[in-house]
C-alpha cells in the first residue's frame, strides 16, 4: 500500500487466465478476501496464518510475492491464492520471454494443483511511480507472464502505457483491479469529507449530478468514478475488483483518523456490505469483491505509522479488534461461520484515475 501523502487511488489490473480442463473454478470465492504482507519479523509461520485463514473461513489471499515457503504451506488448503510478480523482475521479465516461462515454471507450475495458486500479480503500483523505464517494461512484462501461462496450458483463450495495458486486458476478459482507501481520501481532506461517509456509517451522502445516482458511502463512488473511467476508455463490460482496502488502525500524530475504533467501524461494516453480494449504484448487478488490507500489521514497513497498523491480526495469532473473527488459538480447535480519487461524486473526478493510477496485472488460473 502506498503511503497516504499520495492522496489519489492507485489501480492495478487483473487478466483472468485459466487452466483448461473440463470443469470450472471461480478465481475468486464469495466476496471477501484478504491481503498477506509479509514485512515484518514477528507474524505467524505460513503454516499458522493457513490455520488462522480456515478458521476465519477467508478464502481469497493474496501475496505479493512467490515465497514458496508460504506456497508449500498453503498447499492442500483450499485456499484460492493470488501470488506476486515483484516490480524488480518486471524489466527482466519484460526483456526476456524465457526468463518469464522460468518464473512461471518455478513459482506457479511447480505448485499446481495441490496449492491453489488463482493468479499471478504482475508488479504493485507501477504507473503513477518515478520508474518511467517500468511503466514502459509493464505491458511487455504481462505479455510474456501470459504467454508463459498459455504455452503451459494454464492461461484461457484469447477472445500512451494505460490504453495498451486496458486494449490487452479487454482481449483476454480481464477485471480491473483497484486499490481503494477512503482511509486516504478522508486524511487528505478531513474538514470537507464526512468522515461517516468514509466509513458507511449514517450520513446524507453525496449525490452525482451527471448520473443522477447517490452515494451513502466512499468506497461505492470510488468504484463507481473507476467504472465511469474505463467507460469513458470504451470499455463498459470490464469488472471492477477491490484488491487493497482497509482503514488504519494507529498513526502520527497527524493521523487522527487511525484509531482502533474506526479501523472497527470500516472493516466491519465493510464486511457486512460484501455480505449483501451486491454491487455499486452505477453498476447494480456486478456484486463487489474486494481483498481486505491485511491480515497483520507488518512492523517492518517504512514511512508513517499507518502504514504498520492496517492488520486484522496482531503478530501472535489474536485479533487486533472484533470484527466476528476469532484469533489463532481458537482457531486451531474451531472453525467460524461466521487507497483514492475525490469523493465529491463522479463528475468532478473520475477523468483522472487512469492518468494517475498505477497498474498491475493479476493473472488468474483455474484450478
Amino acid at each position: 500500500m502506498k503511503s497516504h501523502h499520495h492522496q489519489l487511488m492507485f489501480m492495478f489490473l487483473v487478466i483472468f487466465a485459466q487452466k483448461i480442463e473440463l470443469l470450472t473454478a471461480k478465481a475468486f470465492t464469495g466476496t471477501y478476501g484478504i491481503n498477506y504482507g509479509r514485512i515484518a519479523d514477528n507474524i505467524p509461520s505460513p503454516d499458522e496464518v493457513a490455520t488462522l485463514l480456515r478458521a476465519a473461513k477467508i478464502k481469497n489471499v493474496r501475496i505479493y510475492d512467490a515465497d514458496h515457503s508460504v506456497l508449500e504451506a498453503f498447499s492442500g488448503t483450499g485456499l484460492q491464492l493470488v501470488v506476486g510478480l515483484p516490480n524488480g523482475l518486471v524489466k527482466e521479465m519484460s526483456a526476456n520471454a524465457s526468463h518469464a516461462m522460468t518464473w512461471v515454471k518455478e513459482n506457479v507450475q511447480a505448485f499446481l494443483p495441490k496449492t491453489s495458486i488463482c493468479g499471478i500479480a504482475v508488479g504493485n503500483e507501477i504507473l503513477g511511480g518515478g520508474d518511467y523505464e517500468l511503466w514502459e517494461a509493464l505491458l511487455g512484462a504481462v505479455k510474456n507472464i501470459y504467454n508463459a501461462l498459455d504455452k503451459l496450458g494454464l492461461a484461457e483463450n484469447v477472445a500512451q502505457f494505460m490504453k495498451p495495458l486496458l486494449e490487452f486486458f479487454s482481449q483476454i476478459g480481464s477485471p480491473f483491479c483497484l486499490n481503494a482507501y477512503p482511509f486516504l481520501a478522508y486524511m487528505s481532506d478531513p474538514e470537507n469529507i464526512d468522515i461517516n461517509y468514509a466509513l458507511f456509517q449514517k450520513t446524507k451522502g453525496i449525490y452525482d449530478m451527471k448520473t443522477d445516482l447517490h452515494y451513502d458511502n466512499m468506497l461505492d463512488a470510488q468504484i463507481d468514478a473507476t467504472y465511469a473511467a474505463l467507460e469513458d476508455a470504451g470499455l463498459k463490460k470490464m469488472e471492477v475488483i477491490v484488491t487493497e482496502t482497509g482503514w488504519a488502525s494507529l498513526g502520527d500524530s497527524n493521523e487522527a483518523a487511525a484509531t482502533v475504533n474506526n479501523a472497527r467501524t470500516y472493516n466491519y461494516n465493510l464486511r457486512k456490505r460484501l455480505a449483501k453480494k451486491k454491487g455499486t449504484p452505477l453498476r447494480p448487478k456486478m456484486v463487489l469483491k474486494a481483498y481486505i488490507f491485511a491480515i497483520f500489521n507488518e512492523n517492518l514497513k517504512p514511512g508513517p505509522t499507518s502504514e504498520r497498523n492496517f492488520g486484522l491480526f496482531k503478530p501472535d495469532g489474536s485479533i487486533s479488534y472484533d470484527i466476528g473473527f476469532h484469533g489463532l488459538s481458537s482457531a486451531e480447535s474451531s472453525l467460524l461461520s461466521l487507497k483514492a480519487v475525490q469523493s465529491q461524486g463522479l463528475s468532478k473526478s473520475y477523468i483522472l484515475i487512469l492518468t494517475i493510477s498505477a497498474a498491475a496485472l493479476v493473472l488468474f488460473l483455474k484450478q
